[in-house]
Parts: C-alpha cells; structure tokens; sequence
C-alpha cells in the first residue's frame, strides 16, 4: 500500500492523479475529441506518453504500486510537464533520490515542452548531454523508425554511432547516410568530452565514456585525440523503405544549462526531399527493419 502522508491528497498516486488533471491533453499535443467531458489527460493518454501500461498507472494513482524506477519516474515527469521543483517532488515521493546539481538531466521543461508541441509537423528529437534519446515527435519516428524498438537504457546516439555489441539496436530502422560520416563521428566524441568538462560527477556519462573507450577501436582512436566542441549541424540521408531517399538538414539546438539537445531535420523547401518528409509523416512509420 502507498505510504501515508499526513497530508490528505499528497502521495505519490494523489499527485500523479493531481498533475494529470491539470494538463490539457492539447498542451501535451494531443487532438481534443469533441465531447469530451475530461479536462486533463486521461490515463490512457498518460500511459501511452510516458511508455508505461495503463494499468501501471492504475496501480500508481491507487496506491498498489508504490515504488516506480528512476526510469519511469523521469518518463512520468516528461509526461505532465512538471517543473524541476515538481520533478525533484515526485522523485522524492518515489522514495528515491532526485537528480543531483552538476548531473546529466533528462528533464524537459514544461518551456520546451510547449515549443516541442507546437512543432508538431517537423521532425523532432531530444537528447540529454550524453546524447541519450529521452523525447521524440510521430514525425521523427515516421522518418526514422520508431525508437521505442530499442530498450529505453541502450537508447544513446553514440552508442549508435560507436557499437560495443554487434547486437545493439539501432536507433534508427533504416539506412541513414551523412555527408561527412567522419566529421559527424569526430563531433560527436567532442561533443562527449565538451559534457565531461560541464558534468564531471556524473556517473552515467563516465561509464558511457569507459565502455565506448574499451569496447569501441574507432571512439578510442577520436579520444585520444582530445579535441572539444558541440555538434551543431549536419546533413543527413535517410534509406526510407515507402518513399525512398530522403536528403534532410539535421540542426541541434541546445538548451541552457541543462545542455539538453534538440535535434531538428528539415527539408529545403519546395524540394522532392521535403515532399518525401511530409509523405513520411502522413504514412506513419512503416514496419520494415533496417538489417
């Protein structure tokens, strides 16, 4: 049973339910159904959002289920939108530990939340400073593959780029090509060591570094090299299996402090590549599998 508060309605199921209430489903980029007698998310909307079971959240909002991940816990705060002081909050009540200053987030503020949501016809993407994948728009899966196919753990672009297991999923489920594939290698291994500088305690990005640096011959050769810089831009060309090649402008925008990277891929306007991005997103991502 979830543990008691003093206070009527503060646990863990009562805020959760609290915090769904409160965010309309169109903040969250969702189509509003006429008739509609919710004004918040309902807890299918919640479930699917944040990659958990409906009857997780069930077992959450009724005090069933108590102790949820750091993982699940950091997809719920993504899901409604919560402040950082809100977030640290719900850590708290999950009995665990929240996410310390000088640490890598995977937070996304309701700020940049709103700005996702209303790009909801582009192809979008959020990385943390260490290039794990924590948010992601239909577009982006239409032209990508859905990155859901992929354990929520083993979602990192460079372990995309720099493989220590030939099993390891891609991100990706076809095809992708750059312009330069050793240029976007180098900035990439930079970029890593740019986040080594800003968070130097933090314990996922130094084991990242470890196992790319044992396992990988092509990240160890670039790190040595100790260069430094962020990975801004490049162009990209994506095997798509229903529309065919896709030549696309791939920009990273950083947020503040938090460095979280937003990546964009866009077509030049008025081209056959932005005709086949915006087929792309009205098909919906197909099931064939890059091999």
């Amino acid at each position: 049973m979830e543990i008691m508060s003093t206070t009527p309605g503060s646990g863990l199921g009562a805020m959760i339910r609290t915090w769904r209430d409160r965010l309309p489903p169109s903040a969250a980029g969702l189509p509003v159904a006429r008739g509609r007698r919710a004004t918040g998310l309902r807890r299918e909307e919640l479930a699917d959002l944040a990659g958990v079971s409906v009857d997780y959240i069930v077992r959450l909002e009724q005090g069933r289920a108590t102790t949820p991940s750091a993982s699940v816990v950091a997809s719920l705060a993504r899901a409604l939108q919560l402040s950082a002081a809100e977030r640290d909050h719900l850590y708290r009540l999950a009995q665990l530990v929240a996410p310390a200053d000088g640490t890598i987030s995977d937070h996304l503020p309701p700020g940049v939340q709103r700005v996702l949501t209303r790009l909801a016809d582009v192809a979008v993407a959020v990385f943390a400073a260490d290039w794990h994948l924590v948010w992601w728009n239909r577009p982006w899966a239409a032209l990508l593959g859905d990155p859901a196919a992929a354990p929520p753990r083993l979602r990192n672009f460079a372990c995309d780029r720099f493989p220590v297991d030939a099993d390891h999923p891609h991100l990706a489920q076809w095809p992708v090509a750059e312009a330069d594939r050793d240029a976007t290698d180098a900035a990439v291994v930079s970029d890593l060591r740019r986040a080594t500088g800003r968070f130097p305690q933090d314990r996922r990005l130094a084991a990242l570094i470890r196992e790319l640096n044992a396992g990988n011959e092509r990240f160890a050769q670039l790190w040595a090299t100790g260069e430094v810089a962020a990975h801004r831009e490049d162009r990209k060309t994506i095997d798509h299996p229903s529309v065919g090649p896709v030549m696309v402008d791939c920009d990273v925008l950083t947020d503040g402090d938090s460095e979280l990277k937003i990546v964009i891929m866009t077509a030049e306007p008025g081209s056959e590549d932005e005709t086949k991005l915006h087929l792309t997103t009205v098909t919906g991502p197909p099931t064939t599998t890059r091999n």
